[in-house]
């Protein structure tokens, strides 16, 4: 049977009623807003900080392979079309909200640990990238020294991870790789932060799995 707009948001508002009632659920839905906001608070002028910090310069045989191009455009085409779908099925459960959430906390802080612990030189040839949402937070300062791992793979990867649906995990799959490659076209990250990125938000989404009551 077709089901119709109008019974998918109904069925929508049900599931999110039904989570709502229960303790543990506004526990984990308020607690892990505010820790994300908090969190982002302080990672920006954690960010501000690192910029001026010198690291090491990797030599990467991989970007050394690999012409120069910016690819700003569709990295981000990427990026936002993942996260709207991760918003929209976010919308319609509850249980992704939570999962998407807590995730996405728990791989901000393995990036904030691992950025301080492992200081690195930007790529001699990078080109920033450029996102008006972004430079939003951020402002006209192009942020180039938050490395290992990167933010915009793990990004995705944490929605192909935490979305259920076989298109939705082929479309975010995809992005990621996509991402992943033009990324080093644009010689924003070394190989090494790419390489990095699934395996921390794959521990990371365990972790988040197990703290929200998941499977």
């Amino acid at each position: 049977m077709e089901t119709l707009p109008g019974d998918a948001e109904m069925a929508s508002g049900l599931k999110w009623k039904k989570a709502w009632s229960g303790k543990r659920f506004r526990w984990l839905f308020l607690t892990g807003w505010f820790a994300v906001i908090g969190l982002l608070m302080v990672f920006h002028q954690f960010l501000m900080h690192i910029e001026k910090r010198e690291g090491v310069l990797l030599n990467d045989w991989l970007l050394q392979q690999l012409p120069v191009y910016n690819v700003s455009l569709p990295v981000f085409l990427f990026i936002w079309g993942a996260t709207l779908l991760a918003l929209y099925r976010s919308v319609g459960s509850p249980k992704i909200c939570i999962l998407l959430l807590w995730t996405y906390f728990f791989v901000t802080m393995a990036r904030l640990i691992s950025i301080w612990l492992i200081p690195l030189n930007p790529p001699p040839d990078l080109i920033p990238l450029a996102d008006p949402l972004t430079n939003l937070f951020y402002g006209k300062q192009f942020i180039t020294r938050d490395l290992f791992f990167s933010g915009h793979t793990s990004s995705v990867f944490i929605i192909f991870l935490c979305l259920p649906r076989r298109a939705d995990k082929i479309f975010s799959l995809v992005s990621v790789i996509c991402i992943a490659a033009l990324l080093l076209v644009q010689h924003v990250h070394y190989s090494i932060d790419i390489i990095a990125a699934p395996i921390m938000s794959y521990g990371c989404f365990l972790l988040a799995r197990r703290f929200t009551g998941g499977r």
